[in-house]
Parts: structure tokens; sequence; C-alpha cells
């Protein structure tokens, strides 16, 4: 028997929308209220990128955290760039700085050595306690600072997966993980009562809790593998409800925790938090069922209830908002609806469900989207990290999410 044809041959071929629920705007349809960061000339493209207080390249996440204040993890130029009061007109310059001597400089470890108060593509960012807390990927490590930076470059208060500030080594050096290590981790969430971390180098979700206060400090739970010294694909086995590949997005939806696998195209969630190593995911988006893992479920154009490499989530009232990466656009699933293969109800960035490109095969505009690699929520908000398009863009959600 010859091998099953696992992806159509036409790439045109598109599924039917039969069943689809009506599409409502996920974000205020207007557009966005503010742009920050990107670098444009008179015809629109593109100008090359140099590091200063107002330009972004390749942010990978943004929070709002205390105040008001916007963060972004601006990850090209190896900072975090901070707007105390916010950002609420375009092209509003920051006024925080973390990771290099100013404004006009870039470079890993700000080119010296690792310390407290530099960084190595820096990922993952979310606000937590009275402070932040940001993914340090390239030096394996997540900096937590307790209380929101008021001065430049000040260092970090705690380090999770290195001993000490200087050390980067991925997981200390060692061939096989252990509770207290990282590789590449990527994502970040703090729930007021426990610290999320998707270590995907290590294809697991580490969670520790209550706010770390010790450097080098052990995780108290895993999940994606069966125990903390392991780091297989896909625990080593076929996809299920409990493996992952590249866990990037980590959100709290009410109850649910919900993990972003983009390395297998779903969104896996947990109906409450879980409180041992490796439970089963009891359901999953995206994808049809727990075995599946194609993107945008084996076709070239994707469908309300399809996903192509998943890296960002947030939660706003009763809504799930995933940033749908590779399909540049934003979908939304509400929570009476959470259930495996259930279909999204909201969108942006596409003109429907079944399109996608980057800047809709266009010019970048205001209200489109080209790699959105991290979404977070606030107070009626969203800010999105459109990477592709080296800009953070601030948008109200939509009436019917706010409702």
């Amino acid at each position: 028997m010859g091998a099953v044809q696992r992806v159509s041959l036409r790439p045109a071929l598109k599924r039917e929308p039969a069943g689809e629920r009506p599409m409502h705007p996920l974000l205020d349809p207007r557009g966005p209220i503010a742009c920050v960061g990107a670098s444009r000339g008179v015809d629109n493209l593109s100008i090359p990128v140099q590091p200063g207080a107002a330009t972004l390249f390749g942010p990978r996440a943004a929070c709002q955290a205390g105040g008001g204040s916007l963060w972004v993890s601006d990850t090209g130029h190896h900072r975090v760039l901070g707007w105390r009061h916010g950002a609420s007109s375009d092209d509003a310059p920051a006024d925080m700085l973390l990771g290099q001597p100013d404004f006009s400089h870039e470079g890993r470890n700000a080119k010296g050595t690792p310390g407290g108060a530099t960084l190595n593509v820096p990922t993952g960012i979310t606000p937590c306690g009275d402070g932040i807390a940001v993914a340090d990927a390239w030096n394996h490590r997540v900096l937590i600072w307790h209380r929101l930076p008021e001065r430049h470059n000040a260092p970090a208060d705690v380090v999770l997966g290195q001993a000490d500030f200087t050390s980067v080594d991925a997981n200390r050096g060692k061939l096989d993980p252990a509770a207290d290590t990282l590789f590449w981790p990527y994502g970040l969430a703090w729930d007021g009562a426990h610290l999320w971390v998707a270590d995907t180098g290590n294809r697991r979700v580490l969670m520790w809790n209550g706010l770390p206060s010790r450097n080098g400090q052990a995780a108290d739970l895993v999940l994606g593998q069966p125990g903390f010294c392991t780091r297989d694909e896909n625990a080593g086995g076929s996809p299920n409800a409990a493996s992952m590949r590249w866990p990037h997005g980590l959100a709290r939806w009410g109850a649910r925790l919900c993990v972003a696998d983009a390395g297998n195209n779903r969104i896996m969630v947990w109906d409450d938090v879980p409180t041992r190593n490796n439970p089963r995911a009891d359901l999953v988006l995206g994808q049809a069922d727990e075995r599946s893992v194609d993107n945008n479920q084996a076709l070239y154009w994707p469908a309300a209830g399809s996903l192509n490499m998943p890296y960002g989530i947030a939660a706003a009232n009763d809504w799930l908002l995933v940033a749908d990466t590779a399909n540049s656009r934003l979908i939304g699933w509400h929570a009476r609806d959470a259930a495996t293969g259930a279909t999204a109800r909201a969108l942006t960035g596409q003109p429907d469900f079944g399109a996608k490109g980057d800047n809709r095969w266009q010019l970048p505009q205001r209200d489109s989207l080209c790699w959105p690699y991290g979404i977070a929520c606030r107070d009626g908000s969203a800010v999105v990290a459109d990477s592709g398009n080296n800009r953070v863009v601030v948008w109200r959600l939509a009436e019917e999410v706010l409702a």
C-alpha cells in the first residue's frame, strides 16, 4: 500500500466554509490606537532599521504593566524598551531601556560579558507582581524584576535557569535538563499565583508556585515531558494530548490553562491548573484531534478551525486570542465553544478565515499584520508584536469581545 497523501497537491485548494460560524472582528475594525517601532519611507516601504528610541527590529512580545506602562522585547536589538505612560500615538519614542548602554547601541549582551542587565535575544515578556519578567532566550534564562525598572539598565532581581547572572549555558552545560535549567525559553505568563515558562528548546512548560525569589530556583511542575530530566520532541513518541513540540505562548483563560504549541500547530487547553506532572490536555484547538499536527490541517489555505505556527496567546473576558503567526492573522475562540476541533468566531488581519498572506499580500497598512509573534491583553486593549513589520500595535478590543 502506498503512503497516505497528507497534503493536497493542489495548493490553491480551500476548505469549504460550510458550517463555520459568522465572523466577528476580534480587534476594533477602525484599526490600532498607536503603532510604534516601524521605520518607513515616504513610499511606505521599509527603510533600514537602526537602533533608536523609536525603532524596533523583529519584536517578539509586548505587554502592558503597572501605571499603564508598555514594555517590548525588541528581540533583534537585544534589548527591552519601555514607555512608562504607554504609547498613545504613532512613533512615540521609548523612555526606558534595558539591555544596552543607550538607545543607539545593539548587540548580544551589549557586546560584553553577560550580567543582570544584559540580554541575548529576549522573547517573552509579562507583568508579574509589581514588576516584569523577560525570557532571555539565548542566555537560556528568565530575568525577573520585582518592581518596574525606574532607571536605564536596572539589573534584574532574580534569574531562573542559571545559578547566577554570569552563566548562560543551555541546561547549565549539561546534556539533559533538570527542574532548575532552561534551553531557549520563549513564552511567559504570571497568573497571580504561578509563573509559567515555555521552555521551548526542552519541549516542555515549567511552573513555579508563587513568584520565584531565589536565583536558580527549581520549578515545581512540568508539562510536556514525563519528568524534569527529558526533552524529547513529543516526549519521544507520537503526538498526543500531553506532548509538545515547540511550546511558545501561555495564557490563563478563566480557570483554564492554555499553551500555544507552535510546532504542532495547535493550542493545548487544560480545564484547570494542573497539579501533577504531565497530565493530558482536556482539549486542543487548531486540530481535529490530539494526534493531528499538520499546519492548516494539511491544506495550503487556513480556515476558522486551523492554525499555522501559533506563537502567541492571550485571554480577554470570555475570549482566547491567538496570534496565528504564519497565517499573519489573529483569531479568537469564545469560552462556550471550548472543544477539540472547534472553529473560531473572531478574526483580525485578514478579510476572511480562508485568507492568509503577509499584510494581505500588500504593502503594510495600519490594520494589517506580518508574522505576529506575540499578543497580550489588559484593560480593554491588546498589544500585538507585529514582528515582520518591525512594530508593536496598541489596539482596542472589538465590541463583541468587550461585551
